[in-house]
């Protein structure tokens, strides 16, 4: 009889999925993703986990990552901008 392999938990499935959300739509979804994906390799490390899982939680965690920096920056991005228009502002006064 052939041995199946055993899946990934759900968190490690949940991870990836707030993560490819993260990065393409909704960037407030990106730390949560790399929260439960740096929480799921801890348990799979832990053994509490099942090891089938640990390339989903790594790419959910690695996509969380990317989606906050690119959510950090872009945050960046809007109070500077709004910044430099209020100061622009104040200048042609």
């Amino acid at each position: 009889m052939p041995q199946t392999q055993s899946s990934g938990s759900t968190q490690a499935t949940t991870a990836l999925i707030l993560g490819i959300l993260g990065v393409v739509c909704c960037g407030l979804l990106a730390p949560i993703a790399w929260y439960i994906g740096s929480q799921e390799l801890k348990a799979i490390q832990a053994g509490t986990s099942p090891a089938a899982g640990e390339g989903l939680a790594k790419a959910g965690m690695i996509l969380g990552i990317i989606g906050t920096i690119l959510l950090g920056l872009s945050i960046f991005w809007i109070f500077f901008m709004g910044g430099m228009a209020i100061l622009q502002g104040m200048m042609n006064h």
